[in-house]
């Protein structure tokens, strides 16, 4: 079975927006958490379910928020590129290839 595993970067970017649902409404950063931790589940059991993204990437978006997950299928695990907003700066995570 595969493992998951974050750029550091896209930690990051994973607790920020974590951080602002629950600035916003009490309880909202805990199920955007729910619902990005679900959504790599499913990555585990299908790789391959994510859109494909480029020459080496997919894009799996997150249920219920404007996000989606920009990622790599590794032998041994799903590498996550970026827990990017779908609404802004696209791109920026290009150098994280």
């Amino acid at each position: 079975m595969r493992s998951v595993a974050f750029h550091p970067e896209a930690q990051n970017e994973f607790v920020a927006a974590a951080q602002f649902y629950e600035d916003r409404s009490q309880g909202l950063g805990l199920d955007f958490s729910l619902t990005v931790h679900r959504t790599y589940e499913r990555l585990v059991a299908h790789p391959g379910s994510g859109a494909p993204f480029g020459r080496l990437l997919r894009r799996v978006l997150v249920p219920k928020f404007p996000y989606g997950l920009l990622y790599r299928v590794e032998p041994d695990r799903i590498y996550v590129v970026a827990v990017m907003h779908l609404h802004r700066r696209p791109g920026y995570w290009r150098s994280r290839l």
